[in-house]
């Protein structure tokens, strides 16, 4: 519908990824205000070494946490590092291939389908297995989620 709505004012087909972009058009469309955001992985510009890394929360305008795509080569390891300074607890899933995580020390077989929880101060790293290694990864200061009810 809002696609509709700004070919109809002459603005064309406009990829609306946040709801920050849409206050730029409120003017020709009167007061557009939309409840969600959407992008597509493909249309996020890839960054860091390989461009390895996709920003989705930039993406989205995500406040209440952090999320990012990556896709490691085969082989590959991405950047070993711990969220000791941001306090943030992180999990990771693997969409599709699998690998290790290098955890402390310790190296935790990964494949599609797994979910993998760090504490803040723990260092990890990712590393491909020979198919490559695409994770998702959602990160938030801890503590800063409530349970409600059983779930």
């Amino acid at each position: 519908m809002l696609g509709a709505t700004l070919v109809a004012a002459g603005l064309g087909r406009l990829s609306l990824r946040d709801s920050h972009a849409a206050e730029q058009y409120s003017g020709a469309l009167g007061s557009v205000r939309v409840g969600y955001s959407i992008v597509n992985v493909d249309e996020i510009e890839g960054a860091g070494p390989g461009g390895a890394v996709r920003f989705v929360r930039r993406e989205l305008g995500c406040e209440a946490f952090g999320i990012n795509w990556f896709e490691l080569s085969p082989g590959a390891g991405g950047l070993e590092h711990d969220e000791a300074g941001s306090g943030q607890e992180e999990v990771s899933v693997v969409v599709r291939g699998s690998g290790v995580w290098r955890v402390d020390g310790e190296e935790v077989p990964v494949r599609e389908g797994s979910f993998i929880r760090f504490d803040p101060e723990s260092t990890r790293q990712p590393v491909a297995g020979p198919e490559g290694m695409t994770f998702v990864s959602v990160g938030s200061p801890r503590g800063s989620y409530e349970a409600r009810g059983p779930f």
